[in-house]
């Protein structure tokens, strides 16, 4: 089954309105066709990037989302807020939200809560380095997608993303070769057959481990890796572009 490649970029805390404005001028009207691109910016810019997509096929995304869909919740992002701001996407569970603190539970809540208020989540998993030369890799990325699918129904599972990012090669220069990537990838797909095989063959798995333009043609040339979650790449314009023109070839 072929699946659209997906690059998502995820400004983390980064950027200024300026720039903002800049860099969604650079690169609404010029991404390649056969490829969806998104960004997931700080949230006091999403403005500035949903005032110049225009008609544009670049999407927006959230950072992170509430647990809760309204109330006493000083700081919180509900789910709603992002739709009402123009967002389809939201990353949940992303390695730096689970060094913070945020567990299994709590990312399994935040799934269902994209879910429920519209949002396709991109739920991220990941081993750290001590975890990956202990053999543990398979094993941390099962726990964490299955407590999230476990109970849930086809419906969280048909509008779900997954991100496959080794903690390990986040920020480090350190990235998994096209061949580890894709071991785990293949995996992942495996594992989400055993919930439904038709819904497995179309899900998009991303890898988000120091994607960069000169590395992205190879780990997106492998059959399971789908796209990718770009960090630090993502801020540059020319980067950004240049990673979706590879997950275009």
């Amino acid at each position: 089954m072929s699946r659209t490649p997906l690059i998502a970029g995820n400004w983390k805390m980064n950027g200024r309105r300026a720039m903002a404005a800049d860099w969604v001028a650079a690169v609404a009207n010029a991404i390649p066709i056969g490829v969806e691109a998104l960004v997931c910016p700080p949230f006091p810019y999403m403005d500035v990037i949903r005032g110049g997509t225009g008609g544009s096929r670049l999407g927006l995304g959230g950072q992170n989302l509430a647990e809760e869909a309204d109330g006493a919740y000083t700081g919180g992002v509900s789910g709603e807020m992002l739709v009402d701001l123009g967002c389809t996407h939201v990353i949940v569970g992303h390695s730096e939200r689970r060094l913070s603190g945020e567990d299994d539970q709590q990312v399994a809540r935040k799934c269902s809560r994209a879910r429920d208020a519209g949002l396709m989540p991109i739920l991220c998993v990941g081993e750290t380095l001590a975890q990956r030369e202990a053999g543990e890799t398979f094993n941390v990325v099962s726990r964490q997608i299955r407590s999230v699918l476990d109970g849930e129904s086809e419906a969280l599972l048909d509008g779900l993303i997954l991100a496959y990012e080794p903690v390990w090669a986040i920020g480090t220069g350190h990235t998994a070769s096209p061949e580890q990537a894709q071991e785990v990838h293949a995996a992942l797909r495996e594992l989400v057959a055993g919930y439904d095989a038709g819904l497995a063959e179309s899900l998009r798995v991303l890898y988000g481990g120091s994607v960069k333009a000169d590395n992205a043609a190879s780990l997106l040339a492998q059959p399971d890796i789908d796209g990718g979650l770009i960090g630090g790449a993502s801020l540059d314009a020319d980067s950004f572009l240049a990673i979706c023109q590879a997950a275009a070839s």
